[in-house]
This record gives structure tokens, C-alpha cells and sequence, in this order.
């Protein structure tokens, strides 16, 4: 029996921890199984093409939110063709009811963690096929899973992400996150895991994207986890997701001695409103948060992602811009701006009637409107997330992008700056560098009364800090006494990593 194990990732540079633990976990059926790996920017009947050429008798598919729809038309094409192969799906998007994508064409569903599941119903399809299409698992011990990570190929190594965990779950009960559905969480046995973190250094791994949705939650295991970075050589790089009020001093000592570069840390904010973030279930210790943001801006040198998040039940662009206002007041960090969805499963849809929320039932099911949000203001919230992540979290323009709000709210500033840019752009995409700048250097002249002298001053210093780059004619007439103090450009470890899709 050829079982062939699949998804399709958001990016090429990710890789898929699920279907490798799938493959650990296959005993005597592993020599029969094969991964292959896929992007959503694959053609999907080429994507078929290559997974029907070993005539396969199974193929599982794991899905998630960003493949949802070419999974649908993967398993079409794949029926329609060779409709004796099974197709057996998994993953965070069919382990919830309602589905909205049409999966009906799949043969049959595990909803829940499959490690071992898959296994047992490639067992049990050996010898008679099960009746039932939908397969509730519950919570496996993890202690029982076989890890996958020597299943990393030196390809992936060496291009890849190498997404790891060391536990699952999350005691929190967040009302818009699925990781809130879980009873309670559960920890792998943390020497066997650093047992194969040390076997994937051997082999070059120095990129490790942590999934665990509260890492900083146990003391022992986080610290532990933290020296096992701490005693290597640099360069390397490890992101955490860390709850935000837990950063007692055995874990800020050790994180204050990671190198530049080597540490990224993403932290979930959502909202700085209590009313708000009470009426999603959110636990808000503001004292902590607040005092635990400033120790990592000031004393660590690691990278600080926080996340924000656009419609919640009862929140207004007010309220939003007061979020933004507050954490660009104690930090200068990433601030990665989210426009809410609704997961089938959260019990976020409890809010539906009361706040009037309406979401698209469209792949990623972001909201369009709600009561306090009209669909208009939710689409220029999106264009302005976009136009944050260009401007600001994109550092290049770190020293000219003040100069919008100065001593001014930040939020309402640059509501206003991303009104006009999409004036006079009409889109969010494909808008270059050189464009950027022109339209940022034009916008404080034109609309903030800023001379074009002091604009290039501080706009030079941006454009011109790595070397290789011509002064933008823009900017030329300016740039007669400008002596750039150009540096090189960073390696990859200490680049900005965007955190986008995990797998």
C-alpha cells in the first residue's frame, strides 16, 4: 500500500512539523509512506500531477486556514482523475464544525491531533475501510508520539524553517483562538526533545520556529530550553510565542545574554482595553505587560513582535488607535496589526447577535462588519495594516516615519497618511522602496507643512543606510553635503522574520 503524505505550505521557506510526525509515527507502514511538500503558489494540477504519479493508494492532506481552498480543488482534481485513491484529511481546519469549504470529495476526515490516528486508519483501511467519513480523536499522550524531527531533510535544514515544540496547548481561553479548545497543556518529554534539538544542530539546523502557544509558561522547561541556545556558538536564531506578564528574573537574565539577532520573541497584546478584553475571556495584567515590554525594549537585544488585533467584540477604531497610541508610547517594537477572524470551533460566534458580527465564510473568514465597525472602516483598517507593515515595521524608514505624528497620536496620523497613499495608489501591493519614499517625502511636505530640507535630512539617513544603494533623484538635490554612513547589509539571522503562517 503507497501512502503518499501532503500539504501545502504558505511559503516555501516553511515545512510541515504535522506531516512529519505523521511519518514517525507510520511503524511498519513508514517504508510504504512519502512526503511531499507543496506551496499554495503551486499550480494545484500540477501539485495532482506529481502526487498521482506513484499511484498512490492513499494520500493525506493536511489543512489549514491559508490552503483550505486549493485543498478543495486538489481533492476535485485528484477524485476526478484517480478515484480509487483515498484521500484522508487532517489538520486545524476539518477538525472543527462548521466546514466552510466543501470537502465532501475527501473519503475521510480525522478531526483532532492525528499523530497516531493516521496511522490506525491506514491500518484499519489495510483491512476493511471503515464505514464512518468523520473520525473524533481525542487527546493523544505525547509521550507515546514518536518526534519527528529526524525527518528534516538537509534541504530543509539548509532552506527551511525547522518548526519545532515542546508542548502543546494553552490554559488560557481566548474566544477567537482554537488553541483555547484544549482541555489542558500537555508537555513532551523535554530531555527526549533537546536529545534531537542537539542531533538537528549537529546537522546545521540553526533556525527554530517554536509552535508552542505559551512558551514562557513553565519556568523549568523554558529556562531549559533557553540554556541550550545560551551554550552555543552564534550565529542562530529562535522565535518564541511568550505570554506577555510572565517574565520572572531566572528568565529575564537569560534572556538579557542572547546576542543580537538571535532572539525573537512575538507576544499576543490583542487589545490594551479591559472591557474588551474581558468580554473575549482574555486575562489583561497591564502593570506587568507594560513593565515586561519596557525590560525586553531596553535591557535584551531581542527582536519584540507584538500582535494587535482589529474588530473584537465591543472595540472601536477608537479604542484601536488608543491600543496603538499606548504600546508605541512604551515601545518601539514590531506591532503586527490583525484584523480578527472567526475559526470554526472559538466561542468567539458568541458574540455574534449581541455585536452584530459578520464575517466572510471565505478562507481566512475575516470580519466585514460588526456594530461598532462598518464594512467600509474594516476595509481601510486592512490597507492600513498593510501600509504599517511597509512603513514602519519594515524599518526603513525609521528615522523620517516620526515626523507624521511627532508629539501627536500616532494611530490618527497615520490613519490619514494611509487614506491619502491609497489615493493616490489605488492598491497595497507592488508599490516599490523608491515609491514608498516619494510618497512618504511628498505627504509630509504637501499635507504637514514640512520643508523639503529637513524631510531629506532625516529621509537620507533612511534611504542611504546600506551600502549599494543610489540616492533617490528625489532626493539628489538635497544630497549635495550628505556624507552616508552606510553599513553593510544584515545577515539572515538578523533580519526582520516575518512570522506569517505557522505550519
Amino acid at each position: 500500500m503507497k501512502i503518499i503524505l501532503t500539504t501545502l505550505n504558505s511559503r516555501f521557506t516553511h515545512s510541515a512539523i504535522g506531516l512529519r510526525y505523521l511519518y514517525a509515527n507510520m511503524q511498519e507502514l513508514q517504508q510504504d509512506t512519502t512526503i511531499l511538500e507543496f506551496s499554495i503558489n503551486d499550480a494545484i494540477q500540477t501539485i495532482a500531477e506529481k502526487l498521482l504519479l506513484s499511484q498512490p493508494d492513499i494520500i493525506g492532506i493536511g489543512v489549514y486556514i491559508w490552503n483550505a481552498k486549493e485543498v478543495h480543488e486538489l481533492i476535485h482534481i485528484l477524485k476526478k482523475v484517480s478515484p480509487q485513491t483515498l484521500v484522508i484529511l487532517g489538520g486545524p481546519e476539518v477538525s472543527y464544525l462548521p466546514f466552510r469549504v466543501n470537502f465532501d470529495d475527501a473519503d475521510y476526515i480525522i478531526q483532532g491531533e492525528g499523530d497516531l490516528a493516521f496511522y490506525r486508519l491506514c491500518k484499519n483501511i489495510q483491512e476493511e475501510r471503515p464505514a464512518e467519513k468523520i473520525i473524533k480523536m481525542t487527546l493523544p499522550d505525547l509521550k507515546a508520539i514518536q518526534l519527528p524531527y529526524m525527518y528534516y531533510t538537509d534541504e530543509d535544514i539548509k532552506n527551511r524553517y525547522i518548526y519545532v515544540e515542546i508542548s502543546r496547548g494553552c490554559p488560557f481561553e481566548c474566544e477567537f483562538c482554537l488553541s483555547s479548545m484544549d482541555e489542558k497543556v500537555r508537555a513532551f518529554d523535554l530531555d527526549a526533545v533537546l536529545t534531537e534539538f542537539e542531533k538537528l544542530w549537529e546537522r546545521g539546523a540553526r533556525n527554530f520556529k517554536f509552535v508552542d502557544r505559551t512558551f514562557n509558561l513553565n519556568m523549568k522547561a523554558a529556562n531549559k530550553i533557553l540554556d541550550f541556545f545560551l551554550e552555543k556558538e552564534p550565529p542562530y536564531f529562535a522565535h518564541f510565542e511568550v505570554i506577555p506578564d510572565h517574565f520572572p528574573l531566572s528568565l529575564r537574565d537569560k534572556i538579557k545574554r542572547f546576542p543580537h539577532g538571535a532572539l525573537q520573541l512575538e507576544i499576543g497584546i490583542q487589545t490594551l482595553n479591559p472591557k474588551i478584553a474581558n468580554n473575549i475571556s482574555r486575562q489583561l495584567k497591564l502593570d506587568k505587560i507594560k513593565d515586561n515590554i519596557g525590560f525586553l525594549q531596553n535591557e535584551t537585544t531581542a527582536h519584540i513582535h507584538l500582535d494587535l488585533i482589529v474588530g473584537l467584540p465591543g472595540e472601536s477604531l477608537q479604542s484601536f488607535g488608543h491600543n496603538l497610541d499606548e504600546l508605541m508610547r512604551i515601545s518601539s517594537c514590531e506591532i503586527q496589526i490583525g484584523i480578527l477572524k472567526k475559526l470554526s470551533g472559538t466561542h468567539i460566534s458568541r458574540h455574534d447577535r449581541e455585536e452584530g458580527m459578520v464575517y466572510s465564510d471565505i478562507p481566512p473568514y475575516d470580519i466585514l462588519k460588526n456594530n461598532k465597525l462598518s464594512f467600509n472602516d474594516i476595509q481601510i483598517m486592512k490597507r492600513f495594516a498593510r501600509f504599517w507593515d511597509l512603513y514602519y515595521n519594515s524599518g526603513n524608514f525609521k528615522t523620517t516615519l516620526p515626523l507624521l505624528w511627532q508629539n501627536e497620536s500616532v494611530y490618527e496620523n497615520f490613519y490619514a497618511f494611509g487614506l491619502w497613499i491609497y489615493e493616490q495608489t489605488d492598491s497595497t501591493w507592488k508599490i516599490s522602496l523608491q515609491r514608498q519614499g516619494e510618497l512618504l517625502f511628498s505627504y509630509l511636505h504637501v499635507k504637514k507643512k514640512i520643508t523639503e530640507e529637513e524631510i531629506a535630512e532625516y529621509m537620507l539617513q533612511d534611504m542611504m543606510k546600506l551600502k549599494g544603494r543610489a540616492i533617490p533623484a528625489y532626493l539628489k538635490p538635497y544630497a549635495k553635503e550628505f556624507h552616508p554612513e552606510a553599513k553593510m547589509g544584515t545577515s539572515g539571522f538578523n533580519k526582520r522574520q516575518v512570522q506569517a503562517f505557522a505550519p
